[in-house]
């Protein structure tokens, strides 16, 4: 299957799962060239993190790298868009109005539930950022609900993705539904901090950014090079016998687990008053997946969080429920396979060649005039 079909989508309870290959060729992935010494398959963070728990050296330089390549970028990026005028930065950037616009005009055809939910595993505000931009060019009457209330500080709640708007007449005399996403970030966002028992939600990139560069991170070039040497495997990276000092690396790591991001190695944050939203917000992706008409289509996501893999399988017993997973490649797809084994209320979605976000958009969620949804 290539194409998801008009029928369903429209007038169903409409869920969306994106992971870090959407915002791939702006940001990162955790994917990683270095290979497996026994398996022989490349590594990600999470399975290199994993595998060397134990060793403090390799993980404690593994997180410096993390902080460094991965959570930095997002929390440094800068919507001003005039810094990426061309190329695959761009792009990314396209694609994802593209693809809000997709959803917007969707929740405006539809005659109930013109509202859509989108979880995300990734750290960065592009979404949000996107969705300011089309907001401040008039281009859509819509809003965006990240879960926040209040004005001069806002405080994130589970309680707030229940909340919607509506449009009255002058009179009372008519009312309609805003159109409305709501943005259930799982594993975080660099825009968090802990405020006692609450989380703030703060834009100002000037604070996200200070925050990660004050992370005492420590730089090894070999290091890193393995990493993305796709000839290399776990016994070069022992080989380089990497040394951390044990003062250096309580600094570190106490600033790291200060981060309002999941940790890759276990699944689960550091602080607790993040680690509560997180299971609150998977309570809240069940409470979706088992609402009648539910379709649910996850893009740039690999299933690896164990907790939401079981949580979506364990949905599936829902008949109503249609999953369409959207696969990369075709090796994918057979990995696919094998996580979702025996379930019909699944589908794969491929198209010829990759599955990236361009093709996401033009083959597979489009309101093309030649092929319209």
């Amino acid at each position: 299957m290539s194409k998801i079909d008009k029928s369903d989508i429209y007038d169903k309870n409409l869920n969306f799962l994106i992971g870090s290959g959407a915002s791939h060729g702006l940001l990162p992935t955790l994917a990683l060239s270095l290979k497996d010494d026994v398996s022989k398959q490349a590594h990600t963070v999470e399975t290199l993190a994993t595998k060397f728990a134990s060793n403090t050296n390799i993980s404690a330089h593994l997180f410096s790298w993390y902080v460094q390549e991965v959570i930095s970028p997002a929390a440094k990026y800068d919507p001003d868009f005039k810094f990426f005028p061309f190329g695959p930065q761009r792009k990314v950037i396209e694609n994802y109005k593209i693809f809000l616009g997709t959803v917007l005009k969707i929740l405006s055809k539809k005659k109930h539930k013109n509202r859509a939910n989108i979880f995300t595993t990734n750290y960065d505000g592009m979404i949000a950022h996107t969705a300011e931009e089309m907001m401040r060019l008039g281009s859509y009457d819509f809003h965006l609900n990240e879960g926040g209330t209040g004005f001069i500080k806002r405080t994130l709640n589970a309680k707030n993705f229940g909340r919607y708007y509506q449009d009255h007449g002058v009179f009372d005399r008519h009312s309609k539904s805003v159109p409305q996403v709501n943005l259930i970030q799982l594993h975080g966002s660099v825009y968090w901090y802990k405020d006692g028992e609450n989380i703030e939600i703060s834009y100002d990139i000037k604070r996200a950014s200070k925050r990660v560069s004050d992370v005492p991170c420590r730089v090894n070039a070999e290091f890193k090079a393995i990493l993305s040497d796709e000839t290399k495997t776990d016994t070069d990276l022992v080989a380089l016998a990497l040394h951390v000092d044990h003062d250096a690396n309580v600094k570190f790591q106490s600033s790291y687990d200060a981060l309002p991001v999941v940790n890759p190695t276990k699944w689960k944050f550091h602080e607790t008053v993040f680690e509560e939203h997180y299971y609150q917000m998977l309570r809240l992706l069940s409470y979706e997946l088992e609402k009648p008409d539910t379709v649910f289509i996850a893009f740039g996501f690999s299933f690896a969080d164990e907790h939401i893999l079981n949580l979506v399988k364990r949905s599936l017993s829902n008949p109503s429920l249609q999953l369409f997973i959207c696969c990369f490649s075709e090796k994918t797809k057979g990995e696919m396979h094998v996580k979702f084994k025996g379930f019909e209320n699944v589908e794969f979605i491929t198209v010829d060649g990759i599955l990236d976000f361009t093709a996401f958009n033009e083959q597979v969620l489009t309101l093309s005039n030649e092929e319209p949804l």
